[in-house]
């Protein structure tokens, strides 16, 4: 990433040559965030998510809930590109946490999902996680190809996870070591 990630009073914020900037998701974010993710939600087959959320639901699941560690916003002007969060919503090992990243589907801006997982990842480090846990649809190829880009490893395929629609996707695991 060219760039540099930095620490300011509201947390890390990464600024990035190409004009975006990425910092804390804030409750004000959840309109537009929560659109990027809808938008993702309905063209189909890169989330485990099938319902869309209200942006209330969204800021509870992504920016301000009992099991959101962080959530990063790359932002262009008022433009939010993406977002990307770690949770403790599903049972892990110990010093273990949950990555999601959604970027926007309409006019994608190269190099955001790499500023993400800068700031993501520096985050999780001071939060004093030492492996990040990242859990994809087998069927969503951009995902497994941006996870691996960022250096995470298959560790475990859960097989044949239901979908809403009663099809079968593996959901594979991938993690990424801190230390």
């Amino acid at each position: 990433m060219s760039g540099f990630v930095a620490r300011d009073a509201r947390g890390f914020v990464a600024r990035d040559a190409r004009g975006f900037v990425v910092r804390d998701a804030r409750a004000d974010d959840a309109p537009a965030l929560s659109a990027v993710l809808n938008a993702i939600i309905r063209a189909g087959g890169t989330t485990a998510l099938e319902q869309e959320l209200s942006a209330e639901q969204f800021d509870d699941w992504f920016i301000s809930g009992v099991y959101v560690r962080s959530c990063q916003v790359a932002v262009a002007g008022d433009v939010r590109l993406g977002f990307q969060q770690l949770s403790n919503f599903y049972p892990l090992p110990e010093g273990w946490v949950d990555i999601g990243t959604f970027s926007r589907r309409e006019n994608p801006v190269r190099g955001v999902g790499a500023a993400l997982f800068a700031a993501t990842r520096a985050r999780a480090m001071a939060l004093g996680y030492a492996t990040i846990n990242a859990t994809i649809r087998a069927d969503n190829v951009p995902g497994l190809a941006y996870y691996a880009r960022m250096g995470f490893r298959d560790y475990r395929v859960d097989p044949a996870v239901p979908l809403g629609d009663g099809r079968l996707v593996d959901r594979i695991n991938r993690r990424f070591d801190l230390a």
